[in-house]
């Protein structure tokens, strides 16, 4: 079955870009648009996509909003945040909101369709180009106290090397050259930390690796 997507950004053309793009891939469906946040969220309800590809800054209701109306309502479609600053506070507010991804808006068509890929088959896709600043800024400025780093005790050696390369924006098949590893092992290694964190996604576990100083900004 094809991907089926939702398309929401309040710019016509960039609507009209994005739906071009993937309506060109054989296995992506666009079966909607929305200008606003509010009328994603009504699309949503009657479509199910499988992925809502989410602007942050909209008319009405905002994207973070949104995604956290979305999913607070069980809603099984994952959303790819798409934004035009890579320090937006406002796309990190929905990847906290629980976001499975963050992306610019000038990634290149491969990325992005590879990016909906990863997204569907459950991944979360983080922007390696800004993570560092944006979690910088997302330490700096909203988290009032981080969280203990005693919390990733439960991890084994190789779990903690993993997450770290996780928090830093690597794919698996990038952990995996980098440890000497198949990304199998890398994939499982991945799922455990989760599991072990009660954590969604890869999204949550950067910004863990980040709360609870594991990983600094810049290191």
């Amino acid at each position: 079955m094809p991907i089926s997507v939702l398309v929401v950004d309040d710019q016509e053309l960039m609507r009209m870009g994005l739906t071009m793009v993937l309506e060109a891939q054989d296995d992506i469906d666009v079966v909607g648009e929305a200008a606003d946040g509010e009328a994603a969220i009504q699309a949503v309800i009657t479509l199910r996509p499988d992925i809502v590809l989410m602007d942050v800054r909209m008319p009405v209701v905002d994207g973070v909003t949104a995604t956290a109306r979305i999913l607070d309502a069980g809603s099984p479609s994952r959303v790819l945040v798409m934004t035009t600053f890579d320090l937006d506070e406002h796309a990190l507010g929905a990847l906290r909101a629980g976001a499975s991804g963050f992306l610019l808006k000038d990634t290149p068509p491969g990325e992005l369709v590879s990016a909906i890929h990863s997204v569907a088959a459950g991944d979360a896709v983080v922007s390696p180009r800004v993570t560092h600043r944006l979690i910088s800024r997302f330490l700096r400025d909203d988290v009032p106290a981080p969280c203990a780093l005693s919390t990733l005790d439960v991890l084994t050696v190789r779990e903690r090397e993993v997450l770290s390369l996780v928090a830093v924006g690597l794919s698996n098949a990038e952990i995996a050259a980098r440890l000497f590893l198949a990304e199998a092992t890398i994939k499982s290694h991945v799922g455990r930390v989760l599991a072990k964190l009660e954590l969604r996604d890869r999204v949550q576990a950067v910004i863990l690796a980040y709360e609870t100083g594991f990983v600094r900004p810049g290191k």
